[in-house]
């Protein structure tokens, strides 16, 4: 399902309501911890069955899963820290920080970054979102060594140069003028500041022409002083990967080597002052009116989740969904509807979005609200449920089977601080989804009254 987070890629930036992982908004997310092991000797602790979990003496946590049949390994690093805490007047830091890492660290320029993975058949991302910013690498296993050694470079020895500086801030106001000038993109960054408020949920993870062009070195050394420390980083790796070999590849590449330092006080996550429901229009002049209806739910950790993903997954989660056959099949007033959301440690949002035509747009909006007002009152039947749930279990097995998404759900697992389960016991769970849940999540999260509305185009609704 597509979720509301800005992404960036050093080869590529994606749409403001991509996400390039599973860590929120599934069924599949979030679900590891247990065994503790912190101490001089780097102990081992193995989580259910498959993933194996080490902290290292400077508070590195190490999570890893061999995946039988592979020659890859995905390895990723996730930093406690993005747009969720950062102040308004430096909005965007995190989003520039990851961009300013690739620009020349200690031992490589930005060219001998880029070429150090791609001239092996390997690739190098990165992306920040609102509660993380994660760097991660492709590789095949022999070349483990090397990514270890390119990230590590990345997060602990920037240079962080003012003339770099002077250059991605232009690079960031392009990226922002994309934005702007592609509505189905700018309509999610405006649902999301209308819904949250003025709070860091609320903060568009690029940041503003404003805040980008007043940036300074001092508040990226700043942010990177106090998050970019082992304490405060989860690294997950999957596929043809040994734990033992792992860890004794971090330590020669430096990662055990780097010390603690800082507050991790500081990047905890607040709890949200969320606005009443509402409408808003952003009036533009377009062939297209972008239509999105959301409202905020509970947290990553909600046991509800798993209900609240299959109601979205119902309404919105493909061709055979309720609002596709109804918006699109039956009555053609739009090429595009789909449902998104996104979890955070102790808030969460969901939504509805539709492009359509300026004269479709009320239709389309009544077409939306209607099948919300239906599920909400209704709840779904037990035949429905049944294939739900069906569908469910099967996108769920599916999303586990690149070392990519087993990443993903080791990392997850501990930055949601949730227990182990395995596949089976996940799909246990989907099982377990009675309608009375469902009923219950429908009416709170999908009822029309809850939603905020943000339509941008050349006229407002009138039908609301």
């Amino acid at each position: 399902m597509p979720r509301l987070v800005t992404t960036t890629s050093r080869a590529r930036r994606t749409a403001p309501r991509s996400e390039p992982s599973p860590l929120k908004g599934t069924a599949t997310a979030g679900i590891v911890r247990a065994g503790r092991v912190v101490g001089v000797g780097a102990g081992v602790s193995s989580i259910g069955t498959d993933v194996q979990r080490t902290v290292l003496a400077n508070g590195l946590t190490v999570l890893s899963e061999h995946v039988p049949g592979v020659r890859s390994v995905a390895f990723g690093a996730w930093v406690r820290a993005a747009t969720l805490h950062e102040r308004p007047e430096v909005m965007g830091v995190s989003h520039m920080l990851e961009h300013m890492v690739f620009k020349a660290t200690e031992r490589r320029s930005a060219k001998e970054i880029s070429l150090a993975l791609e001239t092996l058949g390997g690739s190098l991302d990165a992306y920040t979102s609102r509660e993380h910013t994660s760097y991660q690498a492709r590789i095949l296993d022999e070349h483990l060594h090397d990514a270890a050694d390119v990230i590590g470079d990345l997060l602990f020895r920037p240079l962080l140069r003012k003339s770099d500086l002077k250059l991605e801030q232009k690079v960031v106001l392009e990226e922002i003028a994309m934005v702007d000038d592609t509505p189905d993109d700018l309509v999610f960054d405006v649902h999301n500041e209308v819904l949250w408020g003025p709070n860091g949920y609320g903060y568009r993870i690029l940041g503003t022409r404003e805040t980008v062009g007043a940036l300074t070195t001092d508040d990226l050394r700043a942010l990177h002083q106090a998050a970019y420390r082992p304490d405060n980083i989860v690294v997950a790796v999957a596929g043809s990967v040994d734990h033992d070999e792992l860890i004794e590849t971090l330590n020669a590449t430096g990662w055990g080597a780097v010390a603690p330092a800082g507050d991790r006080a500081s990047f905890a996550a607040p709890a949200p002052d969320v606005p009443s429901p509402s409408y808003h229009h952003v009036e533009r002049d377009g062939a297209q009116t972008q239509l999105v209806f959301g409202s905020t739910t509970f947290a990553h950790g909600d046991p509800r989740r798993y209900a609240f993903c299959l109601v979205s997954m119902l309404l919105g989660g493909g061709m055979s969904s309720r609002l596709f056959q109804r918006v699109r099949e039956e009555l053609g007033l739009a090429y595009a509807v789909h449902t998104f959301s996104s979890f955070y440690e102790r808030a969460g949002m969901h939504g509805v979005y539709v492009g359509t035509s300026p004269e479709s747009a009320n239709d389309a909006a009544g077409a939306v609200l209607d099948e919300l007002r239906t599920i909400a009152t209704n709840g779904v039947p037990a035949d429905e449920l049944a294939a739900a749930k069906r569908q469910l279990k099967g996108q769920i097995t599916l999303s586990l089977e690149s070392p990519g998404s087993r990443m993903y759900r080791a990392a997850g697992l501990e930055l949601y601080d949730e227990p182990f389960r395995s596949l089976e016991e996940t799909l246990a769970l989907v099982d377990a989804i009675d309608a009375d849940t469902v009923a219950e999540v429908s009416g709170a999260l999908f009822a029309p009254k809850t939603q905020t509305i943000v339509s941008l185009g050349p006229a407002p609704l009138t039908i609301l």
